[in-house]
């Protein structure tokens, strides 16, 4: 946050000023501003002309009557994307763009973040520019996004701006074997822990309110955590459920970003996403240990029939992923797993050999491996990276039954099996509480939980499965 005394002192005030003194004379020279959208970057010189034009046509046809500012946040990149940032814009493109060329052209904040290399920094200096300006209403995109519309500002912003919600989640059209980690952990957990039902709580694009802008900007105890660094898009839902922000959802239909390597990317994302999860539900045990209602926050937008670029997945070789994951860590699995659970998995070997359907890792030991392993992480007693690299292959065995499920279906049918696993992690929680009073876990500050970042030590995944776009 901004040092005491800058720009008046308006805002929280914290040892060392987060923005730069170049930051600050932009800031100064902006003043005030109704709206902010801001856009972390790093290397996205081929993408970021693309977004900004988009989200300055959309503030423009949506919002012409609100003071708007662009916010580019970077973590020092070398392919100009800076440079690209400054210049882009609908400029004289406004006619094609259908642009009434009479409204005003958003003003710009562009700069190099302080602090540790990641997103977490970046939407740092984001919230800090926010609350400098005085912002009311709030959006986030991703830099590298080819296909952000104008109308996506309107879905994250208007329900701030016009019906006075805090929190807006994205809703995308996605494939029915997309989306496998949202599907099989963050949907599920956010659902049953926190009581909202929110799809997609680790999507990148948000919009939220000013209020929530300061709440994120004054959240000491995450800065300087793993969490930030890894696990920031699904802080930023799990602190606007439980400090009580109005939430919703806003359909913005496909989403494609930059390709990425699901050989590189999968394992760092896995330990990144789950990791960050468990830690929040050891940050906020006070929260969600007596909760049991649970909230559907409504969607805006227009939820249009769409057919999603196919997916290709190998369930042989999820099945042989499993079987060497097996080999590995099954000690390792018997530690950390209720007796129960250690059955359902070893039921689903022992059928395996004898079924047609292959290997069946059903809904219900899924669930309950799930709290088991959020246990064993708050617990402390087994270090974060072995515990999590042990989940993998079980998370593999859950995909690969999930895509021979659903196999048949339709989109539609598709999700309504998620649907009922989100049930079902609600009607399981029980099975959570008993375990973590067995294990006597305490709640424990998010600077005390370890996140790892690197992938999974002697695991290929390379061809497992497509690499997530959370």
């Amino acid at each position: 946050m901004l040092a005491s005394g800058d720009l008046g002192g308006a805002w929280t005030t914290s040892p060392e000023p987060i923005l730069a003194g170049d930051v600050l004379s932009q800031v100064d020279r902006v003043g005030t501003a109704d709206i902010l959208v801001g856009i972390p970057a790093f290397n996205s010189a081929e993408t970021i002309g693309y977004v900004i034009t988009a989200v300055e046509a959309g503030l423009r046809k949506h919002f012409p009557d609100q003071r708007a500012v662009i916010c580019v946040s970077d973590g020092g990149s070398e392919d100009g994307t800076m440079e690209v940032a400054v210049r882009a814009g609908v400029g004289d493109d406004h006619e094609q763009l259908l642009v009434d060329p009479t409204t005003p052209v958003p003003k710009k904040i562009v700069f190099q973040y302080r602090g540790p290399s990641g997103k977490g920094s970046a939407f740092r200096s984001i919230f800090d520019v926010a609350v400098a300006v005085d912002a009311k209403a709030c959006a986030v995109v991703d830099s590298d996004l080819r296909s952000i519309t104008p109308y996506w500002l309107d879905r994250l912003l208007g329900p701030v701006v016009k019906s006075g919600y805090g929190f807006v989640a994205p809703v995308y059209s996605r494939h029915k074997f997309d989306g496998t980690i949202t599907n099989s952990f963050a949907y599920p957990l956010t659902t049953a822990l926190y009581g909202e039902r929110i799809r997609q709580p680790i999507g990148g694009e948000f919009g939220f309110s000013g209020a929530l802008a300061r709440t994120y900007a004054g959240a000491e105890d995450v800065w300087e955590s793993d969490v930030a660094r890894f696990g920031i898009d699904i802080w930023m839902t799990t602190v606007a459920v439980v400090e009580g922000f109005r939430t919703c959802q806003g359909i913005l239909g496909a989403k494609i970003h930059d390709p990425k390597d699901p050989g590189k990317d999968l394992g760092p994302m896995f330990r990144q996403v789950v990791g960050s999860l468990f830690a929040l539900a050891g940050r906020y045990e006070d929260r969600w240990y007596d909760l049991s209602e649970v909230n559907t926050p409504p969607r805006f937008g227009f939820n249009a029939a769409y057919s999603a670029e196919p997916i290709q997945v190998s369930v042989p070789r999820l099945t042989w992923k499993f079987v060497e994951g097996y080999v590995r860590h099954h000690t390792l699995w018997r530690e950390v797993l209720s007796e129960d659970s250690m059955a359902g998995v070893e039921k689903a070997v022992a059928d395996a050999a004898e079924s047609t359907r292959g290997l069946v890792l059903e809904p219900e030991t899924w669930t309950t491996i799930v709290y088991d392993y959020l246990v064993a992480y708050n617990a402390g007693e087994i270090d974060a990276g072995p515990l999590l690299d042990s989940l993998i292959p079980l998370y593999f065995a859950r995909t690969g039954t999930f895509v021979q499920e659903v196999s048949a279906d339709s989109y539609e049918e598709a999700e309504m099996k998620v649907e009922q696993a989100v049930d079902l992690a609600i009607e399981l929680k029980p099975y959570l509480r008993k375990r973590w009073d067995e294990r006597q876990v305490s709640p424990r500050p998010l600077s005390d939980q370890t996140v790892p970042s690197g992938p999974p030590p002697d695991e290929r995944l390379e061809g497992a499965i497509r690499a997530e776009i959370p």
